[in-house]
C-alpha cells in the first residue's frame, strides 16, 4: 500500500505560472499551423498576452511575499524568484515588440517557419522560468536544457543565412560542453552528498561529513558551467562570434532574459547550496570578474561591428555582477550586509538587461528589408535622420557606460559601494578604471550619431508599438537612475525573505 503524498508536497498554486507559458505555447503552436500568410498578428498577440498572463500571477505571488516549496521540495515560489520572473516577462515581451518587423522582413515568420519564432521564445521563457524556481539541481538542470535547446533552435532559425548556421554550430557545440561542466559538477557533488536537493547539499556540506576534494572539483566544474552561461571570461569565446551571426531578434533573445536566469541559478546553487565553500569558490569568481573587466572593456575598444561590441560589453557587465556576489560572500557575517551586496548585483542584472535590450531595439530599428544596421557607420547621423531616436540611443549608451543620473549608474554605484563596504578597496578602484576604459566606446556611438554626416539617407519607418516601446525603454532608463529607490528596495527585500527563509 502506497503513503498518499501530502497535498502541500504537490501543490499546483506555485507553478500557474509555468503552466500558463507552457499552455499558451503549445496552444499557439497549433492555432498558428491553420494561420494564413497574412494572419502571424494573431500569433504575436496571443504570445504576448501569454506573458501578460504569467506576469499578473507571479506579481501577486511576490506581493504576497511568500516562500513556498512544491514538488517534494524542487520547485521554489519566493519574492526573490518571482520578481525575476516579472523582469523575465518584460524582457521577453519587449524583445517580440522589437524584433516583430525585422523578423518578417526576413522571412522568419512566413512560409515553413511559421510562428516558430514566437513558440520557441515561449519555450525559452518556460526554460528561464525553471531555472529561477529550481530548488534541486535536477530541476536547475532541466530548466537551463530547456532554455539552450530552444535557443540553439532560434539561432539556426534562417537556414538560409551561412552566418547564423555557424553561429548555431558554434553556440551549440559550446553549449553542449558547459552543459556538460555542470552536470559533471552535479554528479559529484550528489556522488559526495547523496542528494540533489540544494538546501540538502548545504546541510551535508555544513556538516563536515563529506569528502572535501570530491566537492571543491564539483565546485571548479559548476562554477565553469555557469561562467559560460554568463559569458564571463575565460568562458567567453561563443558571446562576440553568436551575437553577430544570430539574427538581432535571437541576439537580443540570447543577451537579455537569460542573464537573469542565470543570475538566478548563481544564487541557488552557490549562496543557497554552496555556502559553506564560499571561501573556494569566492577565489574562483574573483578571477573571473577581473578578467571580464579587463578582457571585455579592452577588447570592445577595438570593435566597429556594434553587435559585437555589445558582446564584449556584455562580457565587462557579467565582471560587475559578479563582484555583487564577492560582495556578498564578503558580507556573510553580516546578514543585512549580504543581502544588500546580492540585491545590488541583483539590481545590476536588471539594469543590464533592460539597457542591452533597447541598444539591440535600436539596431533593428535601424534595420530593413536587406539591410542590417550593425556597425558604427550605419548609426552616423542619426540625429539629422531622427532626432528622438538619437536620443533615444544616446541614453543607452550613457546608461550603459555608467553616466549619472542614468540606472547604469544607480547600478554601478550600488555593486561598487557594496564591494567598497567588505573592505575591497583595490577591487573598487580596478572597477572604476575598466568603467572609464568603457566610457570610451559608449561614447564613440554618442559621437557619430551627432557630430558625423549621414552615411545612409534612407528614411527610418518605424511601427508605433516599436516606437512607443523603445521611448518608454529609454524613459523608464532615466527614471530609474534618477529614483532608483523603489527597484532597489524591491530588490532588497526579495533577496532578504529569499535568503533568510
Amino acid at each position: 500500500m502506497t503513503t498518499p503524498i501530502p497535498q502541500a508536497v504537490i501543490d499546483m498554486v506555485p507553478v500557474y505560472p509555468e503552466m500558463v507559458v507552457l499552455i499558451g505555447a503549445s496552444a499557439i503552436l497549433l492555432i498558428d499551423m491553420f494561420l494564413k500568410e497574412g494572419q502571424r498578428s494573431l500569433t504575436y498577440l496571443l504570445s504576448l498576452a501569454t506573458l501578460l498572463v504569467a506576469g499578473v500571477l507571479s506579481y501577486n505571488d511576490y506581493m504576497t511575499g511568500h516562500t513556498v516549496y512544491t514538488f517534494n521540495g524542487m520547485f521554489v515560489s519566493d519574492p526573490m524568484a518571482n520578481l525575476l520572473k516579472v523582469f523575465t516577462y518584460l524582457t521577453a515581451g519587449l524583445t517580440l515588440v522589437y524584433s516583430r518587423q525585422y523578423a518578417d522582413d526576413r522571412g522568419m515568420l512566413s512560409g515553413n517557419l511559421g510562428g516558430e519564432f514566437y513558440v520557441l521564445a515561449l519555450f525559452t521563457v518556460l526554460g528561464q522560468m525553471v531555472m529561477i524556481s529550481g530548488s534541486n539541481f535536477l530541476s536547475v538542470y532541466l530548466g537551463v536544457e530547456l532554455m539552450s535547446l530552444s535557443l540553439y533552435a532560434l539561432v539556426a532559425l534562417r537556414r538560409d543565412n551561412h552566418k547564423a548556421t555557424e553561429a548555431a554550430m558554434k553556440y551549440f557545440v559550446l553549449g553542449a560542453l558547459a552543459s556538460g561542466f555542470l552536470l559533471y559538477g552535479i554528479s559529484m557533488l550528489y556522488g559526495a552528498t547523496g542528494t540533489l536537493d540544494i538546501r540538502g547539499v548545504s546541510a551535508m556540506v555544513a556538516g563536515g561529513t563529506v569528502n572535501k576534494t570530491v566537492l571543491i572539483f564539483g565546485v571548479v566544474f559548476l562554477v565553469a558551467g555557469l561562467a559560460f552561461k554568463l559569458g564571463a571570461v575565460p568562458f567567453h569565446m561563443w558571446v562576440p562570434d553568436v551575437y553577430e551571426g544570430s539574427p538581432t531578434a535571437v541576439t537580443l533573445l540570447l543577451g537579455g532574459a537569460p542573464k537573469i536566469a542565470t543570475f538566478a541559478i548563481c544564487i541557488r546553487l552557490l549562496v543557497e547550496g554552496l555556502m559553506p565553500l564560499a571561501f573556494d569558490w569566492q577565489q574562483m569568481l574573483m578571477i573571473l570578474a577581473v578578467l571580464s573587466l579587463a578582457i571585455g572593456n579592452i577588447t570592445a575598444i577595438a570593435q566597429t561591428n556594434l553587435k559585437r561590441m555589445l558582446a564584449y560589453s556584455t562580457i565587462a557587465q557579467m565582471g560587475f555582477v559578479l563582484l555583487g556576489l564577492l560582495a556578498g560572500v564578503a558580507g556573510t557575517t553580516d546578514r543585512t550586509g549580504a543581502s544588500a551586496a546580492y540585491s545590488a548585483a541583483m539590481y545590476y542584472v536588471i539594469t543590464y538587461v533592460l539597457t542591452t535590450i533597447g541598444s539591440f531595439g535600436m539596431l533593428m530599428l535601424l534595420s530593413r528589408a536587406g539591410f542590417e544596421a550593425e556597425t558604427l557607420a550605419d548609426l552616423k547621423g542619426l540625429s539629422k535622420r531622427n532626432g528622438w531616436f538619437a536620443v533615444v540611443m544616446s541614453a543607452l549608451m550613457f546608461s550603459l557606460a555608467g553616466v549619472p543620473p542614468l540606472m547604469g549608474f544607480a547600478a554601478k554605484f550600488a555593486v561598487l559601494t557594496a564591494v567598497l563596504s567588505t573592505g575591497q578597496i583595490w577591487l573598487t578602484v580596478l572597477a572604476v578604471m575598466f568603467s572609464l576604459i568603457a566610457a570610451f566606446y559608449y561614447l564613440r556611438v554618442v559621437k557619430v550619431m551627432w557630430f558625423d554626416e549621414p552615411a545612409d539617407e534612407a528614411p527610418i519607418v518605424v511601427k508605433a508599438d516599436m516606437s512607443v516601446a523603445l521611448s518608454l525603454n529609454a524613459i523608464a532608463i532615466v527614471l530609474l537612475g534618477v529614483l532608483p529607490g523603489p527597484l532597489l528596495a524591491a530588490c532588497l527585500k526579495a533577496m532578504t525573505i529569499t535568503l533568510n527563509t
